[in-house]
């Protein structure tokens, strides 16, 4: 995968990562950690949601044009293992949210998503 394919989808789970997070706020199924964020999204949808994209932006934009350093290679590596861990928090919100009473399914279906996300990367 190139540099510019993981960099996109950096950008891409930061973008659902701030629509789930709306999701399960608003629906107070869960609250926001990091406390800027959580007064920006208390300030309304429009304010969190540009601070997380131009944030996400920033950092993709950056990693994808120092790529030539093994640092930014590293660290691109890096926070896609962090959101990727990060969206299997919010699969677990959501089937919480949800009540899915097949917990057997729920647990396969989880268990299968890394190798499915590592082959997106690798």
């Amino acid at each position: 995968m190139s540099v510019l394919t993981k960099c996109l989808l950096l950008f891409m789970l930061n973008w659902l990562d701030a629509q789930l997070t709306i999701v399960w706020v608003r629906n107070g199924w869960a609250t926001e950690g990091n406390g800027l964020m959580a007064y920006l999204l208390d300030a309304g949808n429009v304010p969190f949601l540009a601070a997380k994209l131009v944030v996400g932006a920033s950092v993709a934009f950056v990693l994808y044009r120092w790529s030539h350093l093994a640092v930014a290679r590293r660290g691109l590596r890096l926070v896609l293992c962090l959101y990727l861990a990060l969206m299997f928090v919010h699969a677990a919100t959501g089937i919480s949210a949800l009540g899915w009473p097949q917990t057997d399914a729920a647990i396969a279906f989880l268990v299968s998503l890394p190798d499915a996300l590592l082959a997106m990367l690798f």
